[in-house]
């Protein structure tokens, strides 16, 4: 279930050169820039074909589709072959723990069991 497809991270022009520049994606726009006119041996562009295929989008790395879960309840809702349960940030301690313990019975999987 994994992307058979290299997934490159596209990092902003001269990032590792300075601190003051961060690594997340800006379009390059200068006239004579090299990553804009696409060079040989620049940092690659971010450009449609590097899609991933539809079945494979938004899947979590583990493969399973994600599904947020805040009670019980939605819990029983969710297909233990093809998704995966995260726990809301805003469930408490007690519940999150009801949560965990009925997962595991349920065979499901728990993307985020920190108590």
């Amino acid at each position: 279930m994994v992307n058979p497809k290299k997934k490159i991270r596209f990092r902003r022009q001269m990032s590792e050169a300075y601190v003051r520049v961060k690594e997340s994606w800006r379009r390059p726009r200068g006239q004579t820039n090299k990553v804009r006119k696409e060079y040989k041996g620049k940092i690659a562009k971010v450009k449609i074909g590097y899609k991933a295929d539809a079945n494979l989008r938004f899947l979590h790395p583990s493969g399973y589709k994600e599904v947020l879960v805040h009670n019980l309840k939605e819990l029983e809702k969710v297909d233990p072959k093809t998704q995966a349960v995260r726990i809301a940030s805003t469930v408490g301690k007690k519940k999150r723990m009801k949560i965990i313990k009925k997962a595991e019975e349920l065979g499901i999987k728990v993307l985020n069991p920190q108590l």
